[in-house]
């Protein structure tokens, strides 16, 4: 242990801010996902219709905005962050695999982020609402049925997403287990989480049921997982007064 904190010394102060940067990210991560949860089992998860998603979105947009997992939007658009504190802790040991797992997460991050339909679904319920014929409203409906069907749960960009994303937190995961920076019961919380998540990609396309229950258990435990994470990143990130 001392080495890896003598190893973060010796890199100067910006590794250590980088550590704390991505334990905030965790963290907020954490909360990110413990309003979904809340979200799911007190309002719902997203609605099943195109005419919901507009009605919501016009009577209640925070609700609708919710309902439509937008705090996983911020969840993923945080994980780049995460991932740099990550790589500060485990560089030393794993600069090799803990880059790889960057730039996998980056291209996950990015692929799921651009198949989301939080703002498309609102222009649409917008110009729903302004329409003033039958026609309008039907071709609208049509092309909001289109969006849902190329969201971030129904594309291919979507299942390569999961893949790179969950595949480098799995990878992450094992190398926790070596090095010392962090416990083994961060590490093995983390394969448990992210290893779940991955067999639930993939086997959601030939198995859906099995992949569900797999993110039945996997879901759970990736509060706790953040919660392990920002806590160990933020100390590692503490700077001492002589090192300001």
């Amino acid at each position: 242990m001392s080495s890896i904190i003598r190893d973060l010394q010796i890199n100067g102060t910006d590794w250590k801010r980088l550590c704390k940067a991505g334990g905030v990210a965790a963290l907020l991560q954490l909360a990110c996902g413990l309003v979904t949860m809340v979200v799911v089992f007190g309002l719902g998860g997203e609605p099943a219709t195109v005419e919901e998603y507009f009605d919501l979105l016009q009577n209640n947009r925070l609700v609708g905005l919710v309902r439509m997992d937008f705090a996983s939007v911020i969840t993923m658009g945080l994980y780049p962050l995460t991932l740099f504190g990550l790589y500060a802790a485990l560089k030393r040991n794993h600069l090799a695999f803990m880059a790889l797992a960057v730039a996998l997460v980056f291209a996950g991050v990015v692929l799921w982020l651009s198949s989301h339909s939080a703002f498309s679904m609102i222009s649409l319920s917008n110009q729903y609402a302004a329409a003033t014929n039958e026609l309008q409203r039907s071709q609208l409906l049509a092309a909001g049925r289109a969006v849902i069907a190329s969201d971030m749960w129904h594309t291919t960009g979507a299942f390569m997403s999961g893949i790179f994303l969950q595949g480098a937190t799995t990878l992450v995961s094992f190398l926790m287990l070596r090095g010392g920076v962090f416990s083994k019961a961060t590490a093995w919380v983390g394969i448990l989480t992210h290893g779940l998540d991955l067999a639930h990609v993939l086997l959601m396309v030939f198995v859906p049921a099995i992949g569900q229950w797999l993110m039945i258990v996997a879901g759970p435990l990736y509060p706790v997982w953040f919660f392990m994470v920002g806590r160990r990143l933020l100390q590692l990130g503490k700077v001492s007064p002589a090192e300001e």
